[in-house]
């Protein structure tokens, strides 16, 4: 017959492992890849589980031992971010339009903040079932999965700027979107190809923290980067004149964007734009400063 603790022990490692088999998402980025990479992941969290849920009777019997352990996990679950960090960097150098550093960090974040969630969802889960009954430990698993969903998503561009369509103009040599330089395109052909190809779309900062945060470099290339995996991209390595590119307005902050995908749809690429993350990275809040207040 199982005491309380151990039954308390297996719903937190249940629901722990529940918390991250929930949170792990496989989308067009491709990462974690659909096999091993969500072997490893999910290994991890079933061990995050086990620590956490573990934790509870361990203190309860003042065996204090059991903070070292969490401790040697925290200590693991970094290396885990190195890792990812420095797998994400290599492949990195591979694509034909790159995540950008930014977006590799914050990924790299988001595989180590999820296992500190469910060591706190198993945690949580172990010690209500302890303290009161297990029952009551399953409710709590459930409002704890709840709150790891929220925490699972971030905002994104659309709460940022508005995005609309731009106009790809070539001014001789020189390239726009509507008023804002691209870049220089001396060869004809180029220029023809991006007539036939190309996209502009414009980004219009709602407020002052949305213009410094678009501007980061970054931000840009996470948005290059989602437009190329999500549309395709018309390009080879070698052509630099059809690298898309992101170049502000300097004037008021607008951020026009040059692209030319494999199918070209205006309407589509305004809303992959639209649902990109903002990096945590890239977020600055100017008027949060005492200065600007």
């Amino acid at each position: 017959m199982l005491n309380n603790n151990m039954i308390a022990v297996i719903l937190g490692v249940i629901i722990g492992f529940l918390n991250r088999l929930l949170m792990l998402k496989t989308d067009y980025r491709q990462y974690p890849t659909h096999t091993h990479g969500r072997i490893i992941h999910l290994s991890l969290g079933f061990i995050a589980a086990g620590l956490g849920a573990v934790a509870v009777p361990s203190l309860l019997k003042e065996n204090y031992t059991a903070i070292t352990f969490l401790g040697l996990a925290a200590q693991q679950f970094r290396d885990v971010r190195n890792m990812e960090r420095q797998t994400l960097t290599t492949l990195d150098s591979l694509e034909l339009v790159p995540r950008g550093v930014t977006y590799i960090e914050g990924i790299a974040m988001v595989f180590e903040g999820r296992n500190y969630l469910v060591i706190f969802t198993s945690f949580f889960v172990s010690l209500i079932s302890i303290l009161m009954d297990w029952k009551w430990g399953i409710l709590a698993g459930i409002i704890t999965l709840f709150v790891s969903k929220k925490y699972m998503s971030g905002s994104s561009i659309k709460e940022l700027a508005e995005v609309v369509e731009g106009k790809v103009i070539v001014n001789g040599p020189h390239l726009y979107v509507d008023d804002i330089y691209i870049m220089n395109i001396g060869l004809k052909d180029n220029q023809d190809r991006i007539l036939e190809h190309g996209v502009g779309i414009i980004l219009k900062p709602k407020d002052q923290n949305s213009i410094v945060t678009i501007a980061n470099l970054g931000q840009r290339q996470a948005i290059l980067h989602n437009l190329a995996t999500i549309m395709g991209v018309y390009r080879d390595s070698g052509e630099p004149a059809l690298v898309p590119l992101a170049k502000r307005d300097l004037n008021d902050g607008r951020l026009g964007v040059f692209f030319l995908p494999q199918i070209k749809d205006i309407q589509k690429a305004i809303e992959v734009v639209k649902q990109t993350p903002v990096l945590e990275n890239a977020v600055r809040l100017p008027s949060e400063s005492e200065v600007n207040e």
